[in-house]
């Protein structure tokens, strides 16, 4: 395990439901037990066959994609040597043939790594929801299912907030605040195992050598032991490295964004920043390091007070409509 002695603070609630000044929290907390009372807890509890048995009553004829590796990745889905592949092959396939193929490998002495990664619940298992769900003060949610073995997902960020909800096995959590950034060695931005960037940093044998400001990222880590039914609030853009620690193991978790449906991902800006920015010289990044600043990062009420409302176009404070024409006009931009 890695020298991380700080653990992330945990919270009661009551009646099992999140307060609204929790569901904006910038800081992670665990809850304990707040799933206490699903019944797929309850059967988890018993055994990780009873838990995948409860799952199967849900279960109509739905595909997944699969995630499996050799058993010599010890779990850790990741890049080949190259880093121009990955570690793991993935597939299509029926959710009950995957239930299975854990069931064989819990036997084995050094199974495959098998993983089913954010699978919506309502579309793989309908009706699992409707007993097995958490108040979220009528947040439209995004709420996710992920199932498998003993695996290691490599420490990454989400832009949506998040409550993940262990309703079988135990799961370690590692998180970092976002500006350790530099202090994770992140690999590419637009080639990723699973859509957001990954560190480099083999969490089980770290090279000191290679990776030495990693022990920076760790004097700021936090960590969160968690079993059946506890909940984890992972905030918006902090990494976090997950250890899946027993032979079958379900994840329920719960996205959403503060902010309008209507907005792209700031993801959007990067990559767009990479294409116009990056390879200007630095004066001229410099300058407009300083227009970001003005009008997005610390904008001023007096900014735009000469600028009558009707006239300010872009400028103005947006909405559906005012996004719609500005992607709009950026598409046209791009497609020059």
């Amino acid at each position: 395990m890695l020298p991380v002695d700080k653990r992330v603070r945990e919270v009661a609630v009551v009646d099992g439901v999140l307060p609204d000044e929790l569901l904006r929290a910038t800081r992670p907390y665990v809850v304990r037990g707040l799933a206490d009372r699903w019944p797929l807890v309850q059967a988890a509890r018993t055994s990780g066959a009873a838990a995948s048995a409860y799952l199967r009553g849900f279960y109509r004829d739905a595909t997944v994609l699969a995630m499996l590796g050799h058993p010599d990745i010890g779990g850790r889905f990741f890049y080949n040597e190259q880093v121009d592949g990955f570690n793991y092959r993935s597939v299509k396939a029926r959710l009950d043939a995957v239930l299975d193929e854990l069931a064989v490998q819990s036997d084995q002495e050094r199974p495959g790594a098998i993983y089913v990664g954010s699978t919506t619940i309502d579309t793989a298992l309908p009706g699992l929801r409707a007993a097995n769900d958490i108040d979220l003060g009528g947040r439209d949610a995004l709420a996710s299912i992920w199932i498998g073995n003993r695996t290691r997902i490599a420490a990454h960020y989400d832009a949506p907030d998040n409550v993940a909800v262990v309703a079988a096995g135990r799961r370690r959590f590692t998180l970092f605040p976002p500006d350790q950034l530099a202090n994770l060695y992140v690999g590419p931005i637009d080639f990723t195992p699973a859509g957001q960037p990954i560190s480099m940093v083999d969490f089980h044998a770290p090279d000191w050598q290679r990776f030495p400001r990693f022990r920076e990222a760790l004097a700021h880590a936090e960590v969160a032991e968690m079993g059946p039914g506890d909940a984890l609030f992972i905030p918006s853009m902090w990494w976090h490295h997950v250890e899946a620690l027993d032979s079958f193991n379900v994840l329920v978790n719960y996205w959403w964004r503060q902010a309008p449906d209507w907005m792209d991902t700031p993801t959007n800006a990067l990559m767009l920043a990479l294409l116009t920015l990056r390879e200007l010289p630095p004066e001229q990044r410099a300058a407009w390091h300083g227009i970001f600043r003005h009008y997005i990062f610390e904008p001023d009420e007096g900014s735009l007070a000469h600028i009558p409302p009707q006239s300010r176009y872009a400028l103005a404070p947006l909405d559906e409509d005012g996004a719609r024409i500005l992607r709009g006009q950026l598409l046209k931009r791009i497609n020059r």
